[in-house]
């Protein structure tokens, strides 16, 4: 949120605009302005929508911009999982500190603590405050990686849909529409470099980028930035990362580009590790885009699914383990992995939101055998190999505890049984909540996967609990969140601070 001589914390974005220095300059003051509101909000996903939410519902005026055709960004395909901590229901022993230290331990303790104790000791009012304030349908938990007990819980939707919809519905009973194809140009300072409003361009059109007629907005209280990632921004991705080149396929939405992070930092704000890109592992190369197996590799691997090695037969990782272990190690296999579960295993998440096993079958994403050794066969791998791998995993079952890996075995949870076996190719990504890639120069031949990375996605963060802290102005409105000024020694360069909220998270498709 940016407003005028102070620095605050909402949403997507939380900027100190502080000093004139000649890297701040920014869009001038107009004699007179187009429009006024008392907060403007750019962006339309979980964040934009919480705060427009809680910005009327306090009695202010509001207006909700959104570059593309239609609202809800990248939050509206995301996978749709949550995490919270203590929910009714929730069958295993938790607490904000089990959460709290999971997502230390995910975060390599490079996350900042008050954020992910926010995050954590408020995570179950997150989703009790959905319930409430939108009617939002969660059916049923699941144990995500890198969470040490199953505390996910996934929208009846299947996506995000299952949020951003009931978010616009209460948000349009309310008086307030989102206005699409309307595109921030600049944010406007005054002379002390206080925020006083914003330059948009309504009716742009995403493919030109300087499509639209100007317009002035004057916020007398407040600007938020909620725009998400910068996935589909070729230049700026590189920028961060020289690797993710054009034969990196993004599947964000096409509105995932940087206009708002370039103009924040136009007016003096520093990123925090943009760079920092991650990959998650779950996505399949036998299918374009995100598709549907991630939501059956996640609900799988939370059953009893087994991770191996696609010439070895051997595990690599616990399969548990958060996003950038297991995708480091998915890269450490040389990218030839591959997941199968067990009859058993498939029963106990068919009906699951958004497992699409028929539909998985059909094309050719996932493959069925009677077998262990009709499976090995398939790899090249050796079925004896295969074969060990499995018995040596279900004495872990029976002990519960698995002493190669250390994964988290639930008291009910079922050895790996008899055929038929599902298996999937495993591949790296990230949840539509930012950016995602598959490398055009993989192809798409068995147990070689993609490789998806999320610019601007610190390492740090959690998925699922990315929900949690994108949604949290809703529930934090009695809550003083963290400052993020500008240090003095900045503010002598003329650069106030910029930090990216969903940075200590657990939230989108996945795990953390």
């Amino acid at each position: 949120m940016l407003s005028a001589g102070a620095t605050t914390v909402a949403g997507g974005l939380a900027l100190g605009a502080s000093g004139t220095g000649a890297l701040a300059q920014a869009a001038g003051v107009p004699e007179s302005w187009d429009e006024e509101a008392d907060v403007v909000i750019i962006g339309t996903g979980f964040a934009g929508l919480a705060a427009a939410y809680e910005v009327k519902k306090a009695g202010a005026s509001v207006v909700l911009l959104e570059k593309m055709r239609v609202p809800g960004g990248n939050s509206i395909i995301c996978g749709g999982l949550m995490a919270a901590a203590g929910m009714p229901g929730q069958e295993a022993e938790d607490s904000a500190d089990k959460l709290y230290d999971d997502m230390m331990q995910a975060g390599l303790h490079l996350n900042h603590p008050p954020l992910v104790r926010i995050v954590s000791e408020r995570s179950g009012d997150t989703a009790q405050w959905l319930i409430d304030a939108f009617g939002v349908e969660f059916q049923g938990q699941m144990h995500l990686g890198g969470h040490s007990v199953p505390r996910s819980m996934a929208l009846a939707a299947g996506s995000g849909s299952g949020i951003v919809v009931p978010q616009l519905a209460k948000l349009k009973d309310m008086g307030v529409e989102p206005r699409t194809r309307t595109l921030l140009k600049n944010i406007v300072r005054d002379a002390d470099g206080r925020v006083q409003g914003v330059v948009v361009h309504e009716g742009h059109d995403a493919r030109e980028p300087d499509s639209g007629t100007p317009k002035t907005i004057r916020a007398t209280r407040a600007v938020v930035l909620a725009t998400g990632g910068f996935g589909n921004d070729l230049a700026f991705r590189q920028l961060q990362d020289p690797r993710l080149d054009a034969d990196y396929d993004s599947t964000n939405q096409p509105g995932a580009t940087a206009e708002a992070l370039r103009e924040a930092l136009n007016i003096g704000a520093t990123p925090v590790q943009p760079s920092w890109i991650q990959l998650g592992p779950w996505a399949s190369p036998d299918e374009r885009g995100f598709g549907i197996a991630p939501l059956f590799v996640v609900n799988a691997t939370g059953a009893n699914a087994l991770w191996v090695h696609a010439e070895t037969g051997k595990r690599f990782v616990n399969e548990l383990a958060d996003r950038k272990t297991r995708a480091d190690a998915m890269i450490a296999a040389g990218n030839k992995t591959v997941a199968f579960i067990d009859q058993a295993g498939l029963d106990s998440i068919r009906d699951k939101p958004g497992v699409k096993v028929e539909a998985l079958l059909e094309r050719g994403v996932l493959s069925q055998f009677e077998t262990l050794e009709e499976m090995a066969a398939a790899h090249g791998m050796p079925s004896a190999a295969l074969n060990e791998t499995v018995e040596s995993y279900n004495a872990a079952v029976a002990a519960g505890e698995d002493p190669e890996f250390g994964r988290y075995i639930a008291e009910d949870q079922l050895p790996m049984g008899d055929g038929p076996y599902l298996r999937g190719t495993l591949g790296a990504e990230d949840p539509p909540h930012d950016g995602r890639y598959r490398h055009r120069r993989q192809g798409h031949c068995a147990g070689h996967p993609q490789r998806r990375a999320d610019p601007g996605a610190v390492r740090r963060r959690r998925g699922d609990g990315r929900r949690a802290w994108c949604l949290a102005p809703g529930v934090l409105r009695d809550h003083r969140l963290p400052r993020f000024r500008a240090d003095r020694r900045a503010e002598r360069r003329g650069r106030g601070r910029l930090s990216d909220a969903r940075q200590t998270p657990p939230l989108c498709p996945g795990a953390p």
